[in-house]
């Protein structure tokens, strides 16, 4: 059952903080005295060094006086009446009942690295009489005001963003340290993973929506994969040293881009894409598709061109995923990547005997200009033609590529209407998302922790990051499964 303090109590936490609030404005006041005393110093700086070491002493007292008012206005909305009515909402929205354990002093931190204490109420749930063991609680309005991991939202939206453009965490306790931050690697990586988690469960509880609408626009979809290697631990004995030995597997996270066009075909800037990406297979993807168009309330759309490579798991998957969407096949096109069936066109050159470069090149150049001219009848008789000899089984297996995808090579058809023939925004994706954070030499990744930074990196590099920050601050983030 919730318990709300009675009277009494809250006299008492009232005078306690106002204690504390007397405590801070000396400490304001003495930031204050010491900044004047700088600004009316004569002392002159003559070397590069002596200025940074006075921006260096300036910028601390000034960080140190930006966390103290901060934690007073953190404090007086704790304190006020509309943040209790807030709290005992958000208790009673719980799913399994809290009891309120009184106010309890937290050290929060703060963007400019200073730590703050102030004085919330903590609600835990009952204990689990079947296992014995008490069970975390909340700070309902540290919750309320998007304090995770006693940091700040702008704390660790900063964290978030390094350590998914920077090429590794540890060169994120480097570039906070120039901010006058000191904090460990482990420390961070948990902020991070959290707060990626908290997002990601908002996004799935579909509590997310997008400022633009895509009403009679052209809407491009594409997937593709990428390379990174995991850490799956083995079984058996540890090494001499205690350590798990662990497989380095390759894996392939999936990515998916979804954006608009204009008239002309280009990239509308308008509309920031959307990219997302799951290491947890193909269905995950879709799955995690579907959401995103389903939120953008696809059906709206002008046209809607699926472009991406031969992939099988991604085919198979578009038909259910279009009725699933309830779209009409008057305004749905789907395509194989241009330059992907030209480099099969290449393939099927390479394997036929007796060509010399010149002569493969010719041929090569012929039929591209023919899969241009939607004329894709007449290359897939031209690789019959030369289907013979000691490679004829390759080339077999290449030509049934062009028959089995032939309705999904309507180039011609795809560019008088001003649409992209191929894929290159989503391979541009890879490299940008994957390749460049998350994939390198003896780089190995926990599944989940990969999701996180695959999430964090996908969001920053979409210009969305605003809307991952809204889901991961949301007191929704929090509630439990």
């Amino acid at each position: 059952m919730t318990t709300i303090p009675n009277n009494e109590e809250y006299e008492m936490n009232h005078m306690s903080n106002q204690k504390h609030d007397n405590k801070t404005d000396r400490k304001i006041q003495e930031i204050y005295i010491k900044l004047e005393q700088l600004r009316k110093n004569k002392r002159r700086v003559t070397t590069p060094e002596e200025l940074e070491a006075l921006e260096r002493e300036i910028r601390a007292l000034t960080d140190q006086l930006a966390s103290l008012i901060l934690g007073q206005k953190i404090q007086e909305s704790l304190d006020s009446e509309e943040s209790r009515e807030a709290e005992k909402i958000l208790v009673k929205s719980w799913p399994t009942k809290l009891k309120n354990e009184g106010s309890i002093k937290v050290n929060i931190r703060t963007s400019t690295g200073f730590i703050v204490e102030i004085s919330t109420r903590y609600y835990r749930r009952n204990c689990d009489r079947r296992k014995g063991k008490r069970l975390k609680g909340i700070y309902a309005g540290l919750v309320l005001l998007g304090i995770h991991e006693r940091c700040t939202p702008s704390l660790a939206s900063q964290i978030g963003i390094l350590s998914a453009t920077l090429g590794s965490f540890a060169f994120v306790p480097q570039v906070l340290l120039e901010q006058g931050m000191k904090l460990g690697v482990n420390v961070l990586q948990r902020i991070v993973y959290r707060y990626a988690e908290r997002a990601r469960r908002v996004q799935q509880m579909g509590k997310y929506s997008f400022e633009q609408g895509i009403e009679g626009r052209r809407v491009i979809v594409s997937t593709d994969g990428g390379r990174i290697r995991l850490r799956e631990n083995k079984r058996g004995p540890k090494t001499k040293k205690g350590r798990t030995r662990y497989n380095g597997a390759w894996r392939e996270p999936k990515l998916l881009l979804i954006y608009v066009v204009d008239e002309a075909g280009k990239m509308e800037k308008s509309f920031a894409p959307i990219i997302d990406g799951i290491i947890k297979g193909p269905d995950a993807l879709f799955q995690l598709l579907h959401s995103y168009l389903h939120k953008l309330n696809i059906r709206q759309a002008d046209q809607v061109l699926f472009v991406s490579d031969g992939a099988k798991w991604i085919w198979n998957r578009v038909p259910e995923l279009v009725k699933f969407l309830g779209l009409i096949s008057s305004q749905v096109h789907e395509l194989i990547d241009f330059y992907h069936a030209v480099e099969h066109l290449g393939s099927v050159a390479n394997l036929r005997k007796g060509w010399n470069a010149s002569t493969r090149k010719k041929w090569v150049k012929k039929h591209r200009k023919l899969l241009l001219d939607g004329k894709v009848e007449k290359v897939i008789e031209a690789v019959r033609q030369i289907c013979r000899g000691r490679k004829s089984k390759e080339i077999r297996t290449l030509c049934s590529y062009f028959v089995n995808n032939q309705y999904r090579m309507a180039y011609k058809k795809i560019k008088d209407i001003k649409l992209p023939i191929g894929s290159g925004g989503v391979e541009s994706a890879i490299r940008r998302v994957v390749n460049l954070r998350l994939k390198g030499p003896c780089t190995f990744w926990l599944k989940e922790n990969a999701d996180a930074v695959l999430m964090l990196r996908s969001y920053f590099k979409a210009e969305r990051w605003n809307m991952l920050k809204s889901m991961a601050n949301s007191p929704l983030s929090v509630m439990e499964k």
